[in-house]
């Protein structure tokens, strides 16, 4: 299944990296969240590339299928997670699937083809950039850290207040914040170890559905904000940590003890 997986989004990235290097038709679905033709011509290839699974599987993806899989079994789609950076050439995005029964990540695949980076991971079988095992950093203080976060497109209208308590918190107890446009792939750098953690508010499942199962995998714990350990797909908050430092970025986070 992996394989058959990862043959389709290599097919649908090389469409992506075609428009990357193009001239795009903008558009906008909110102040600031951008859409170009592209997200949706690289869904369909998706949706038609993965058509195999269709008869166990709902479709659950950001641009033309519903929001919420009505079947256990699902295939979460974002056919180009950082849209933002795609239409500025900036080239920190990527295609993000994730396949699952109900919360449990089965597989996941996030390709970022303009960097040639194709992260692969199956339930039990680890995690994987081009082919070659990754794992998740070994830190175990949170000031030793440097994380990942992103900014919801609704602060433009200064109605995340919250967000930028966190981000002050974070800075303080922390190496450093990265913001870099991409939760697949913030969640991904998490799983090699280039970010010791990653936290977001307000994201979709298909934003996090592949790169969550890629980090797991690879090591990390990665939850919803009660520290349960399960995640949520339609939480719209996910926390990513190496279990060293995971429950002290987690009590930053929600301003718990000395923070």
């Amino acid at each position: 299944m992996l394989s058959k997986i990862e043959k389709a989004v290599l097919k649908a990235g090389e469409h992506l990296l075609q428009g990357f290097n193009s001239t795009k038709q903008v558009a906008l679905k909110g102040k600031i969240d951008l859409v170009t033709q592209y997200d949706v011509e690289v869904e369909n290839i998706l949706l038609n590339e993965l058509s195999f699974m269709s008869g166990e599987y709902d479709f659950v993806a950001e641009e033309t299928h519903k929001e919420r899989a009505q079947r256990k079994k699902a295939v979460y789609i974002d056919p180009i997670d950082g849209t933002t950076n795609f239409v500025h050439g900036f080239p920190f995005c990527c295609i993000s699937v994730g396949v699952y029964n109900e919360n449990d990540g089965l597989y996941g695949v996030v390709y970022n083809p303009i960097l040639n980076e194709m992260f692969t991971a199956e339930k039990g079988c680890g995690a994987f950039l081009n082919g070659k095992r990754i794992s998740a950093s070994v830190k175990d203080r949170a000031i030793d850290c440097l994380v990942a976060t992103g900014f919801p497109y609704s602060i433009a209208e200064g109605k995340e207040s919250i967000i930028l308590d966190i981000l002050e918190r974070v800075l303080k107890n922390t190496q450093g914040i990265r913001r870099a446009g991409s939760a697949a792939l913030d969640l991904c750098y998490t799983a090699k170890g280039v970010f010791d953690g990653y936290y977001e508010f307000n994201l979709s499942p298909w934003d996090i559905a592949g790169g969550a199962v890629v980090a797991s995998e690879a090591g990390c714990k990665v939850s919803g904000m009660d520290s349960s350990g399960v995640m949520d797909l339609y939480e719209r908050f996910i926390l990513c940590a190496p279990v060293g430092t995971y429950a002290e970025l987690l009590a930053i986070i929600r301003n718990e003890g000395r923070f």
